[in-house]
């Protein structure tokens, strides 16, 4: 069994260096952070056997080893120990370093490139290891080297880590693995990676700024009720004047006020609605139409449905193209979509080709699907379906920008409608009062003025 050398921090701050022996670094590593211990280095040292010798040279290089390793040594605080200004910098990093998603997308390209100049996965991993300057993903990288040498497949280390490679990435992996067809499958992630990017940046160009003036009109709104509204009236008050604030002004400073003294009616009722919501959400039944409502909201409805419906051809003809027939393709293609309703649609296609039925159908029968989409899946089970699929995903590649086009000249003006609508409010509430204060009009009620003025 292999033997390892590894220094750890635990959750206390302390530093820990032992030798000890498993299966491998992959095994080692989750069992360290099942103890809650962050991994700094691990360095195989040697593989112990009764019936292997080890030459001198090696065993005076473990000696030297285990003369800093000080076997199952345990430095009591940082005091009792004071790290190098690299090994600081280094542990800083491993614990701060965030892995971004163009970390990802990164690594994704880089090894998409090593497989299609056939480099094997273990080749292709070490070699963007050595170049990846993020010291959080080249532990994670690492840790799936790790896995691969021990015969494991990728995907199932990427599960490992859920909160860094998203689940239909994993999943993208999963089926190229499973197919035989991993550059193929990188392809399409890097595509997905790319899309997805590209789609949160166009659509954070038109949120962030407006959402920015959304929550710059609240708060001129907040300060206005706190402080100008509450001038103003003192104004007048001590001028003597009988003139009034708006109405609609009146109405929101009182409403303002009821809110800020019974805070915690509101505060349980957005409360109580929350949780009956989520709690809904969580039941099967709740989740599953939760998940319906994506596919037929407004504005986003139709483009989440295709890009879905277009992630699962992608599989399918992968797996197809790799000799799988229809039903097994279904099995391991359902796993790159993660909505309920169209997992269901999926299992109905399975258990009509057990029964010798068409699985175009249920696609058909749920409503979502176009009857081009469908229409190309009945052709190409008439003709060539490896062919048709094909030109499936070229044509849902032009529907889904389409789509995307229609959203990004959908939301600007939804989202200028209400920031537009928050804008009247506040010029309403706010900005009339004050400009009947600097129009003076108000001075002549507190004057008593000769007879003829």
């Amino acid at each position: 069994m292999p033997e390892y050398v590894y220094r750890a921090v635990t959750s206390k701050g302390q530093i820990i260096k032992n030798k000890v022996e498993d299966v491998n670094k992959n095994s080692l590593i989750k069992r360290l952070k099942s103890n809650d211990y962050i991994p700094i280095s691990i360095t195989q040292v040697g593989y112990k056997s009764k019936k292997t010798k080890v030459n001198k040279r090696n065993m005076m290089d473990i000696d030297d080893i285990m003369k800093q390793a000080n076997s199952a040594n345990v430095l009591q605080g940082r005091a009792a120990y004071k790290p190098s200004i690299k090994e600081r910098v280094n542990l800083a990093l491993s614990r701060d370093e965030k892995i971004t998603s163009r970390d990802i997308i990164i690594f994704t390209q880089n090894f998409y490139l090593l497989k299609k100049a056939n480099f094997n996965n273990i080749h292709a991993l070490s070699t963007i290891i050595d170049s990846t300057e993020n010291l959080s993903l080249r532990g994670v990288l690492q840790d799936i080297l790790a896995g691969v040498e021990a015969g494991e497949y990728m995907y199932t280390t990427m599960e490992y880590y859920s909160n860094i490679f998203p689940y239909i990435y994993t999943n993208m992996i999963r089926v190229g693995e499973l197919s035989g067809s991993l550059t193929k499958s990188l392809e399409q992630a890097v595509k997905y990676l790319e899309n997805s990017s590209d789609t949160s940046s166009r659509l954070r160009s038109i949120i962030i700024p407006n959402a920015a003036q959304l929550i710059l009109l609240v708060g001129l709104l907040v300060f206005g009720v706190a402080y100008i509204i509450p001038l103003i009236q003192k104004s007048f008050a001590d001028a003597g004047s009988s003139a009034q604030l708006p109405g609609i002004t009146l109405w929101f400073v009182d409403f303002c006020n009821q809110i800020a003294a019974n805070w915690y009616i509101p505060t349980v009722i957005f409360g109580g609605i929350v949780a009956i919501i989520i709690t809904y959400i969580n039941t099967p039944k709740g989740k599953y139409n939760f998940h319906y409502f994506k596919y037929k909201m407004p504005v986003f409805g139709k483009l989440i449905y295709a890009m879905d419906f277009s992630r699962l051809m992608r599989a399918m003809l992968l797996n197809l193209e790799n000799g799988m027939r229809i039903q097994e393709a279904l099995e391991v293609s359902k796993s790159v979509v993660k909505n309920y309703v169209m997992l269901s649609i999926i299992e109905t296609s399975i258990n009509n080709l057990l029964i010798g039925g068409s699985w175009i159908e249920p696609f058909e029968n749920s409503g979502l699907s176009s009857t081009m989409q469908t229409e190309m899946l009945k052709i190409g089970m008439q003709t060539d379906l490896v062919e048709m699929m094909g030109k499936l995903v070229e044509y849902m590649e032009i529907d889904i920008e389409n789509l995307m086009r229609k959203v990004m000249s959908v939301l600007p003006q939804i989202v200028y409608s209400i920031v537009g609508a928050a804008l009247i409010f506040l010029v309403i509430v706010i900005i009339v009062p004050c400009v009947q204060l600097y129009m003076g009009d108000w001075i002549f009620d507190s004057v008593d003025l000769p007879e003829g003025f």
